[in-house]
């Protein structure tokens, strides 16, 4: 019988079944892999694509979708200036298409039913990615403990699944919504406005009090100045888990 790391490591051939736009310049893939061993909110996938000249291009992948049974997953992909595997993505992938996919990896920022605490989720920009499949995790489960999500985008036009978080809000008496923009706001605008220090995360109830899981995802300068607000605020740094874009925003460190 093979155990979860190794098949985890297998390269696994993914069939794209659907594509849809989220954004102007991000999309979500779903992808067919056949003998999936199954995911935790917040892990990821490499993909890797091989040219006819043998050349290899390989990245890393949050996955979008939540936890679950079945062989179908979804990554939401963002659009990066001149980026080698996200302009493919975007530009040439078509349903029916073929890729290789290889995990899911990662255990450390991840969430399972089985140890929940009460979530805050802070997210820059597509960092939204892995704190969505957690949130999706988390209703197809029926979780109880509260949840709250602070979110910062450069517009609402740049807000990833706008639409599904506001309907987890409306629909959840546990989970709190929260959106920030930092540059264009439009008038009527009701949420916060602008980058996301401690007074906000203080006014959103961000608070250390139950000792909660926080989890922050977003540009590597994002995630260590609010890993550091949070720790003056008094959170347990063992609590604290964060992820980071690389230089090109495709890969993860």
């Amino acid at each position: 019988m093979i155990d979860a790391a190794t098949a985890a490591a297998q390269w696994r051939v993914a069939t794209v079944m659907a594509i849809r736009d989220e954004t102007a310049t991000v999309k979500t893939i779903s992808f067919d892999v056949p003998d999936w061993p199954g995911h935790l909110g917040g892990q990821h996938v490499d993909l890797r694509l091989t040219a006819e000249d043998g050349y290899v291009a390989q990245r890393s992948y949050s996955i979008a979708s939540g936890a679950g049974p079945g062989t179908l997953i979804e990554l939401t992909v963002d659009a990066i200036p001149d980026g080698e595997v996200s302009g493919f993505l975007h530009e040439e992938l078509r349903i029916g298409d073929q890729i290789e996919i290889r995990g899911p990896i990662g255990g450390y920022f991840a969430w399972s039913a089985a140890h929940d605490y009460g979530l805050l989720l802070i997210a820059g920009g597509s960092g939204i990615v892995p704190l969505m499949s957690m949130l999706r995790s988390r209703a197809s489960v029926g979780a109880t403990k509260p949840a709250r999500l602070l979110y910062s985008s450069r517009s609402v036009e740049q807000i990833i699944y706008l639409s599904e978080l506001g309907l987890l809000a409306v629909q959840s008496d546990n989970f709190t919504l929260s959106h920030t923009l930092t540059r264009a706001v439009p008038t009527g605008w009701s949420g916060e406005r602008g980058r996301i220090d401690r007074e906000m995360l203080t006014r959103r109830l961000f608070l250390p009090a139950g000792s909660p899981d926080v989890y922050v995802c977003g540009p590597t300068t994002f995630v260590e100045a609010i890993a550091e607000q949070l720790v003056v605020m008094g959170h347990t740094e063992s609590h604290i888990r964060t992820e980071r874009f690389g230089p090109t925003g495709e890969t993860r460190l």
